[in-house]
């Protein structure tokens, strides 16, 4: 990734999508080309990776990893209410408020210093990653934000290469189990559902890369995860299987009913052919979609003007 320390200008991020125009601008532009270099150069690092492998742990991969524990450990201090609620816990509000008003201070804690100037613009992303706290929902809008998050502070220079594999096995996975966490604690509503016929209620990154982690695998076949005993047993090593496991926790009835198109992809011959897909449909179903993309707000990290010298399929061929 590129380092944009040296040049960087405080700035506040802006909304610039607003109908679909917007998106085409969006697909030419340098934050595009950031984001799915980004989840490319992930993508690779965690290539025929288990969860369980030993990866190098930086002093500033240890500190977000506090700060997501820190998070977490905030849960016990707001309670879900126990009057009967239609749309999500209302108590989340006061959890989402309390990281929006520490957002700075957890920041300071966490970065170095000399990223400072950035913790505004960084908030955006940090403090969305989690839902939103007025219609108590979380999708993978907020996923994306928190995954730019990861982004801003590697594009200042915060992480090396030899990072990469920690970020996603290490940082997203506790992530994850955050994010889910406070999606039962709270109840939380999908955010842009497809309803059955999407890929998941919440989640779309672990499958990029958890398809990534599976490729080439000697007994591990995308048909797998269809066996609830394998993805149990698979679940703590490999990212898409815990996906499945967690579908099936909260989720009642036969899998091929409420996940059909996961059980369909199930038939795909190989995970190499699991990630390419989820890479394209990542791109298709989040970045291009107007009613996640139109959340996304663009600054210095991730400016909405049209990079130089790159398209889409070169941004992905990093994958």
């Amino acid at each position: 990734m590129e380092s944009l320390l040296s040049t960087y200008i405080p700035t506040i991020p802006q909304k610039c999508i607003y109908k679909q125009p917007d998106i085409d601008v969006f697909t030419r532009s340098k934050a595009f080309e950031r984001l799915m270099t980004f989840v490319g150069l992930l993508n690779s690092s965690v290539t025929k990776k288990k969860i369980s492998d030993p990866c190098p742990i930086s002093e500033q991969t240890q500190r977000i990893l506090d700060m997501l524990d820190e998070m977490d450990s905030w849960l016990e201090e707001f309670p879900p209410l126990d009057n009967p609620q239609r749309f999500g816990n209302k108590a989340f509000r006061r959890w989402a408020n309390k990281v929006e008003k520490e957002a700075e201070n957890l920041m300071r804690k966490t970065l170095p210093e000399s990223m400072y100037s950035a913790i505004p613009e960084l908030a955006i992303y940090l403090t969305t990653g989690f839902g939103n706290s007025t219609r108590i929902d979380y999708g993978s809008g907020h996923e994306l934000n928190f995954f730019a998050w990861l982004g801003g502070i590697a594009l200042l220079g915060g992480f090396t290469s030899e990072d990469y594999q920690a970020i996603v096995l290490r940082i997203f996975v506790r992530y994850l189990e955050l994010a889910r966490k406070i999606q039962r604690t709270y109840t939380l509503e999908p955010a842009g559902s497809h309803g059955v016929w999407g890929l998941d209620d919440h989640q779309f990154l672990p499958y990029v890369w958890g398809s990534a982690q599976l490729i080439d695998h000697p007994r591990l076949k995308p048909r797998s995860i269809t066996s609830r005993d394998t993805v149990d047993v698979m679940a703590n090593d490999y990212m898409y299987f815990r996906c499945i496991q967690y579908i099936h926790e909260v989720k009642r009835g036969p899998f091929h009913e409420h996940s059909p198109m996961l059980h369909d992809i199930s038939s795909v011959l190989s995970w190499n052919k699991v990630n390419t897909g989820m890479t394209k449909m990542y791109i298709a179903e989040v970045l291009k979609k107007v009613p996640v993309a139109q959340h996304f707000l663009f600054g210095y990290l991730f400016p909405f003007e049209e990079a130089t010298n790159s398209s889409a399929p070169a941004a992905v061929a990093a994958s």
